[in-house]
């Protein structure tokens, strides 16, 4: 079993960054896809962006390119999400999660019924 423990939500003004960190009890293997998703109220849960660790390859949700952007420290097993330009559409609770046994193309995998692991959500709020 995987756990994952992300952090690092909090408070920030529209326009403002912050870094989310997803830090999982396994270590680095192939044929992993990390990603972290978000529900808002009332809205389901959708995939944000996620981490490919067969190729490193990225996912990234139109609403979030060109200002979040995903990494990760195998030395740490930790996954990254930062966070910039944070808008209000962006307040959220974030989950890290993992799927298990999926090869290159994160693009492939970042949904919700791959991710076989979840973290607690860590609560992201953007005002304006």
């Amino acid at each position: 079993q995987v756990q994952l423990v992300g952090s690092g939500g909090g408070l920030v003004q529209a326009g403002g960054s912050l870094r989310l960190s997803c830090a999982t009890s396994e270590r680095t293997v192939n044929r992993r896809v990390i990603g972290w998703f978000r529900q808002a109220p009332g809205k389901e849960r959708e995939g944000v962006s996620c981490i490919s660790s067969s190729d490193n390859s990225t996912y990234y949700a139109d609403s979030v390119k060109g200002r979040f952007t995903i990494s990760r420290d195998n030395a740490k097993n930790t996954v990254y999400l930062q966070m910039n330009k944070l808008k209000p559409d962006d307040t959220a609770v974030y989950y890290c999660a993992v799927g298990l046994g999926y090869g290159s193309g994160a693009k492939y995998y970042c949904y919700e019924d791959t991710m076989d692991y979840w973290g607690k959500g860590t609560l992201v709020t953007a005002s304006s």
